[in-house]
């Protein structure tokens, strides 16, 4: 059976404790934006995954409802997108293609006034993966000529990570496929402010948009990510 690289885990068989902490810092960041919360000297005190959830629910205020909230963001979505082309409403569903929604040719203008109308930055474009590539192999190069001669080492270090900085500014590449996933992304990134009221939260989805926060930005697997699984 063959399998799609991207579409496996990062961490496929990793457990919570051999994830880098300062990769960790990066998903707690996320989480303080995503629920407009603020952790404290409360964190140390977290061992477990399930420390961690209950800390964040503690955390989270609002009047509790049953809504979902990906379904409240894909309707922002479904608005954002009739503002800045004629899309009939009734024919954008979740499965509805990204690449038709936002051609190629005017893709970063579309989505930086998508992003705006949304009030929110999606950061679903990319730099092409080969060129990407290129340039992180050209700047190992340098390093290792670095030796030899300081002065073409250093330069090509210099050139790639420019080089590497434009491509991503100026990258076209979707990281996703569709609406769906696109409503996934900034209900689990961008919680409170998908929310139709920003006052009210479903308590039922916090621990779940956490779990997804981790498996997206970790690749981490469901297995580790029980409530015992301990930071390390």
């Amino acid at each position: 059976m063959k399998y799609n690289m991207d579409e496996l885990p990062l961490h496929s068989g990793i457990g919570l404790e051999n994830i880098d902490p300062l990769d960790i810092d990066m998903i707690l960041e996320k989480v303080e934006i995503s629920f407009h919360i603020e952790f404290g000297t409360e964190l140390k005190q977290v061992r477990t995954f399930g420390d961690l959830c209950d800390l964040i629910a503690n955390k989270v205020e609002g009047r509790n409802t049953n809504d979902c909230t990906t379904q409240q963001a894909f309707y922002k979505i479904r608005q954002a997108i009739r503002e800045i082309q004629p899309y009939d409403k009734d024919t954008l569903k979740t499965n509805t293609s990204l690449e038709e929604l936002f051609p190629r040719t005017q893709r970063r203008q579309q989505i930086k006034k998508f992003d705006s109308i949304l009030g929110i930055k999606t950061q679903i474009l990319q730099t092409k993966g080969w060129l990407l590539l290129l340039l992180l192999s050209v700047f190992l190069a340098s390093f290792v000529v670095l030796f030899f001669s300081w002065k073409i080492g250093f330069g090509g270090m210099v050139l790639s990570v420019i080089g590497i900085n434009i491509a991503s500014k100026l990258g076209k590449e979707l990281k996703l496929k569709t609406v769906g996933q696109l409503a996934e992304k900034i209900s689990r990134e961008h919680y409170n402010k998908v929310r139709r009221n920003a006052t009210t939260i479903n308590r039922a989805e916090i621990i779940q948009k956490v779990k997804e926060l981790f498996k997206e930005d970790l690749g981490l697997e469901d297995n580790a990510l029980t409530r015992d699984a301990r930071f390390s």
